[in-house]
């Protein structure tokens, strides 16, 4: 039996609806164009039979219960992705309060408390990160802002005098060339404009481009024996986001001359060697199948582990999960740079043993974009830093102690 809705919308049993008014009664129909297999057919086309209507019918029918379904469910999906987001900011604010009232004012008896380190762990707020990034870094160099005013005008008088032909004066310092020099400022120009560009505040008409130019300008005058190397317009910009500019400049000298650091940006050939030794102590005690896997196509830790390290993770991984990371990072030292180097591989062990050599090293150069925070920092927690109980520092310093050992077994003889 066929129903009045059903006589009503394909003319039979009623009369037709003249043309016009057909076309009005649709153009307020507010369902999807799927409603036209509801449609008669054109007049020079014979008419739909009985069934084929029906079964029309309830095609759409189930395209419309089909869609409604998807509705809720993304209804359901957003009103989830609302509660955790408001529920996290709850987080972020009563941390925050907490940071501010309780633990900054008593930093030095307060940092190294199991409750800092719990909280320290969840994410600092935003709020006090920088501040929390600048205690934790220290300043052991003794910078003042006072100093980074000197160091940024002489940056800015050799960038005059590189920029006027012929002028070479005042331009070797420290057995640094005058080519070496203009290099490196070509390099820092070139890389400001590589600097997280989806953000478009770091390149040329950005509102932080001068800002980083100085920054990165200053630290080379600073520390012409390092001078700039790509990566570390990476690490400047993730400070100047989170300090003021002498600030930022202050810890941004201290954080490279910490030894992972110092040996990475001047290429200390022996000594990253030994902190790929101690990475793979770790990943082998962690991740066995994974380990033996690399070691089969001859993957060795620098193929990905030197973009990581140089940039902070702050180039392979989202902003906001970076800085996550910069906050353990600040609280535990090196160990954490490498032990988010085995989460990240731990967070991927699966897709990784099914990939040959070049697709694997595809994959850790450019990382997924959806990787997420909960995800990562779940596999860093399950990442155990210990070996035949041993941690990283004990592990670190075996290498350190067996490569001076070999050095002296091999040095040649002493003549009397």
């Amino acid at each position: 039996m066929i129903s009045k809705e059903y006589e009503a919308r394909t003319g039979k049993g009623s009369k037709p609806l003249p043309q016009a008014t057909r076309r009005r009664h649709f153009e307020f129909e507010p369902l999807s164009t799927t409603a036209l297999i509801l449609e008669d057919r054109p007049s020079n086309l014979p008419a739909k039979s009985v069934e084929e209507a029906l079964r029309h019918r309830q095609e759409y029918d189930e395209m419309v219960a089909e869609a409604k379904k998807r509705e809720i469910k993304d209804a359901h999906r957003r009103k989830k992705i609302m509660k955790e987001r408001f529920k996290q900011e709850e987080n972020i604010a009563s941390a925050m309060v907490i940071w501010i009232n309780e633990i900054l004012p008593n930093w030095e008896s307060t940092r190294s408390t199991r409750r800092v380190r719990e909280l320290w762990w969840q994410g600092l707020p935003p709020s006090v990160r920088g501040k929390v990034w600048s205690l934790a870094v220290g300043n052991e160099l003794n910078i003042t802002p006072e100093l980074y005013e000197i160091f940024l005008s002489r940056a800015k008088e050799r960038w005059k005098s590189f920029g006027e032909a012929g002028t070479e004066n005042d331009t070797e310092d420290a057995g640094v060339s005058v080519a070496d020099r203009e290099a490196s400022l070509e390099l820092i120009k070139l890389d400001i404009s590589r600097t997280f560009p989806s953000l478009y505040i770091f390149q040329k008409g950005g509102p932080y481009h001068d800002l980083l130019h100085s920054v990165l300008g200053a630290y080379t005058c600073y520390r012409p024996d390092v001078g700039y190397v790509q990566g570390m317009s990476f690490i400047a910009a993730v400070l100047i986001l989170n300090l003021e500019e002498p600030d930022a400049f202050i810890a941004f000298a201290n954080l490279l001359n910490k030894p992972c650091q110092l040996a990475f940006f001047r290429v200390d050939h022996s000594m990253m060697l030994k902190y790929f030794a101690a990475f793979e102590v770790f990943f082998e005690e962690n991740l066995p199948k994974l380990f033996h896997h690399f070691k089969t196509y001859n993957l060795t830790p620098d193929i990905y582990l030197i973009d990581w390290i140089f940039t902070l993770y702050s180039k392979s991984l989202p902003l906001d999960l970076a800085c996550r990371v910069w906050d353990v990072f600040c609280r535990d030292g090196e160990e954490f740079l490498f032990r988010t180097g085995l989460g990240i591989l731990r967070l991927y062990e699966d897709i990784l043993l099914q990939m040959d050599f070049i697709h694997i090293a595809q994959f850790l150069t450019k990382l997924p974009e959806d990787i997420t925070s909960e995800k990562l920092f779940a596999c860093i927690a399950s990442i155990q830093m210990q070996n035949s109980n041993k941690k990283w520092a004990q592990v670190f310093a075996s290498l350190m102690k067996d490569s001076k050992e070999g050095d002296k077994n091999h040095s040649p003889a002493l003549k009397c």
